[in-house]
């Protein structure tokens, strides 16, 4: 299994990955500071699971996702962010997007991933 963590904030990245990791440690697991950069090491690769903080600099993690969801169709992709707004709800069913909203638990993350 191939996974993306998209998160601007370091700690965020580092519990995440160490949550997925310490569950998966066959898994590659690739991080990303922001939907760019997210974009950009997406290229190429086979991704099973994305995860994606919504408020980031540079791009959003919905504008992110409306360009990885078509590139991952069969892909698991939530948005993991504390901005509960309708509209971010919203957009998340628009793109076939699920959301797990934060503060980021080994719990919520466990049942996501598996």
């Amino acid at each position: 299994m191939k996974c993306l963590i998209t998160d601007d904030s370091k700690m965020s990245l580092m519990i995440l990955n160490k949550i997925i990791k310490t569950a998966h440690p066959d898994w590659e697991i690739f991080l990303a500071s922001d939907g760019q950069q997210a974009i950009d090491i997406a290229k190429g690769k086979e991704l099973d699971l994305i995860l994606l903080d919504f408020n980031m600099p540079i791009m959003n993690g919905g504008e992110a996702a409306k360009i990885l969801r078509p590139q991952f169709p069969n892909a698991k992709i939530a948005f993991l962010t504390a901005n509960v707004q309708e509209a971010i709800k919203n957009l998340a069913i628009e793109l076939k997007v699920d959301f797990i909203p934060k503060p980021i638990t080994e719990a919520k993350i466990l049942k996501y991933v598996g």
